[in-house]
């Protein structure tokens, strides 16, 4: 399959776990029919983004991996006939907790699970507290719709992660993510923060020369006003779709994975790389 069609949700908190997985039950079912063979969920979108503050009642929220949440999500990719990357609040064993993604199978089957691997704290993004950083490496996940390289949220900001998934053979680099501005920084550096968070993800588009996307929340809660902009880049970085920062909904994007074979053929990125010179990167800060 070279043609694939993309869903990407973009939610809110409702400020109730049942009322909030509904509405997007709803936009996944809504999507029967159309022809999908991907859909997105933004990271943990089955939960407020509790990480704002620390707070030990947060972890009730967490879900086990056969929780009946993810049996009706698994349901719904079979009835809908699509790909889904379903992120969520992971209670591994008894105090031990990760900010996962599976990703289900058009037949309802655990295609894979991903970890979060790269976890933030700094002022409202306080993961560490509640996040045992993930143990499943960067390894890309064979679908029907695809060979997925699933990152999650702060995954994005590093190109080693990137990097690694396009060299194991991702077709599209995907990053449900939850981020936005804080009710204490000036206004006039939002539009700068929310051009970096993009950049930064088209800049692997580009480096690897495959699709990237990216699928993130809107509204207030705590401390942060999240930004949207739920996003589809080609391999040249070049934005197929970008969703404003109040859109509620499905958006609805169609990619050609030939696109990531003729980029690769004029731009042979992976063919220049000299990893004879790279041994750096392993040191901390890059030399002894």
């Amino acid at each position: 399959m070279n043609k694939i069609k993309t869903a990407t949700l973009q939610g809110k908190w409702t400020g109730n776990s049942q009322t909030n997985n509904q509405w997007y039950v709803d936009q996944a079912l809504a999507l029967k029919g159309k022809g999908i063979d991907l859909v997105v969920l933004p990271e943990m979108f089955h939960t407020p983004y509790f990480p704002f503050e620390e707070n030990a009642d947060f972890f009730d929220m967490a879900i086990e991996k056969d929780s009946p949440i993810v049996k009706q999500w698994q349901n719904i990719a079979k009835e809908i006939n699509a790909v889904i990357v379903f992120p969520f609040f992971e209670k591994r064993a008894r105090g031990i907790y990760h900010n996962s993604a599976f990703v289900f199978e058009r037949d309802g089957s655990i295609a894979g699970l991903y970890r979060k691997s790269h976890i933030p704290d700094v002022p409202a993004f306080y993961e560490k507290y509640y996040f045992i950083p993930g143990d499943t490496g960067f390894e890309p996940i064979k679908t029907s719709a695809g060979t997925l390289g699933v990152l999650i949220c702060w995954d994005q900001w590093f190109p080693e992660a990137a990097r690694i998934m396009s060299l194991k053979g991702t077709d599209i680099l995907i990053y449900p993510t939850a981020i936005g501005w804080m009710k204490s920084e000036p206004v006039e550096i939002y539009p700068r923060q929310q051009d970096s968070w993009v950049t930064v993800m088209r800049g692997h588009a580009i480096a690897n020369r495959t699709f990237v996307l990216s699928a993130n929340r809107i509204g207030t809660e705590g401390e942060l006003t999240f930004w949207g902009t739920s996003f589809v880049a080609a391999p040249d970085g070049y934005l197929i779709h970008k969703c404003d920062t109040d859109f509620l909904g499905a958006s609805i994007v169609e990619i050609d994975l030939k696109e990531t074979e003729e980029n690769r053929r004029w731009w042979p990125h992976f063919r220049d790389r000299r990893v004879d010179l790279y041994g750096d990167i392993l040191k901390i800060w890059g030399t002894n």
